[in-house]
């Protein structure tokens, strides 16, 4: 959705004020010379502050239909950066969120420019002030040479998020799929996660994507963070790496919180010549259509995570194909995730532990989830209402999760 700039609007920033009347830009009430695209891609992206803009979008809004070489986009939005006192490297004014486009994420106070009154929009009246929410990204190195990327957001005591298949700390934090998770964690805890290695902003050419390599690339990240103590939250494959990391480390996890976990990966589950073949359908297909624009792939992929996701949030998850890894890491990852097998650890768990699962989940069956629960002593198992694999922001089951897991963080 695209969002024009406002007739006759003031966006104040810093010493500076960007007026769409008089298409002025002004520092300390001095006027600067901008050239009329780059006004307008300022103009377009203070208007959409609130989002991501796409490449795609500013091109759309601010020349329209006609044709734009790549390096015109690229000059534009480096005059811009200059003219706001930014540069590459500090983006302090204007982010690039790599692959894909472009925020605002300085502080901004919007008033109309004729009557000098601050506006509020609409949709923050009722919400209160904007979320000051942010996130630091930081790197840290595992044993083996693998640099490894982590993000801590919010404040409060830590919770630790062991990394999923598929993940970039930058593109999730904008994404409506896993938006209001991040969001929603970080607003009573400080949240801590990670990419894994062979994706998102960790090193892409790791040679070890063992499971083993996973537990300890956790180990590496808490470490490094600084943590004594604290409760896990795995989700989906990152259940039985924090199940691992429970047994190893028992005393340093204080509670363990597990979402659409599995005992066994697909392939170690399957009994079946026809669940042997359903196991190896999407790692097949991976090598040829993994982060390529092919509607079919694009709809089978998304729809085993969030089948009742709408259009954006499915064409949201499935750009993590193209964004996060290579096709080769992609089938080398899954196929590690679907080998794992901790039948043999699930008891060992010592940590008071809260297991969840979607009752109609489309990526892992339900039965997994009781099987994990049924497997760590004394487990609490709650069911929800979903057949998504990712819980979406408006769907009822997500805030009966957010309820069962803050009331279980909550107990001593």
């Amino acid at each position: 959705m695209t969002v024009p700039a406002p007739v006759g609007v003031i966006y104040a920033f810093g010493d500076y004020e960007l007026d769409t009347r008089l298409h002025e830009l002004r520092r300390a009430g001095d006027r600067l010379h901008v050239e009329p695209q780059v006004f307008d891609v300022l103009a377009h992206l203070f208007a959409s502050r609130d989002r991501l803009v796409t490449k795609e979008e500013l091109l759309d809004q601010v020349w329209g239909h006609r044709y734009v070489a790549p390096t015109t986009l690229n000059s534009r939005i480096k005059h811009a950066r200059q003219a706001v006192g930014d540069d590459g490297s500090a983006q302090r004014v204007i982010r690039t969120v790599h692959g894909l486009g472009f925020r605002i994420v300085a502080h901004v106070a919007e008033r109309t420019a004729d009557s000098g009154v601050e506006r509020v929009p609409a949709d923050l009246r009722t919400s209160g002030p904007p979320d000051p929410l942010s996130q630091r990204i930081r790197f840290c190195t595992a044993s083996d040479g693998v640099r490894i990327a982590y993000a801590t957001s919010g404040t409060g005591p830590p919770i630790v998020k062991p990394a999923n298949w598929i993940t970039h700390l930058e593109y999730d934090w904008e994404s409506p799929v896993w938006r209001h998770w991040l969001h929603e964690l970080s607003r009573d805890h400080t949240l801590l996660r990670y990419d894994e290695r062979g994706s998102g902003l960790s090193d892409r050419d790791a040679e070890d994507l063992s499971f083993e390599s996973w537990v300890s690339d956790l180990e590496t990240v808490v470490d490094a963070a600084g943590l004594d103590r604290f409760p896990l939250l795995g989700l989906s494959q990152g259940c039985a790496v924090a199940v691992a990391y429970a047994v190893r480390h028992p005393e340093r996890v204080s509670r363990l919180v597990l979402y659409g976990g599995y005992v066994q990966g697909i392939a170690a589950r399957a009994r079946t010549p026809e669940e042997r073949e359903e196991a190896q359908l999407l790692t097949r297909s991976m090598p040829s259509f993994w982060g390529r624009d092919n509607p079919a792939f694009r709809l089978f992929f998304a729809a085993r995570f969030v089948p009742d996701g709408t259009q954006e949030q499915m064409r949201w998850f499935s750009e993590l194909t193209r964004v996060t890894t290579t096709p080769e890491i992609a089938v080398r990852l899954r196929s590690t995730a679907a080998s794992i097998d901790i039948t043999a650890l699930a008891p060992r768990v010592r940590a008071p532990t809260l297991v969840l699962h979607g009752v109609g989940d489309a990526a892992v069956p339900f039965e997994q989830g009781r099987r994990l629960a049924a497997l760590i002593p004394g487990a609490r198992f709650v069911s929800l209402e979903s057949r998504n694999h990712v819980l979406l922001e408006d769907e009822q089951a997500w805030p009966k999760f957010l309820e069962e897991v803050r009331g279980f963080l909550a107990e001593h």
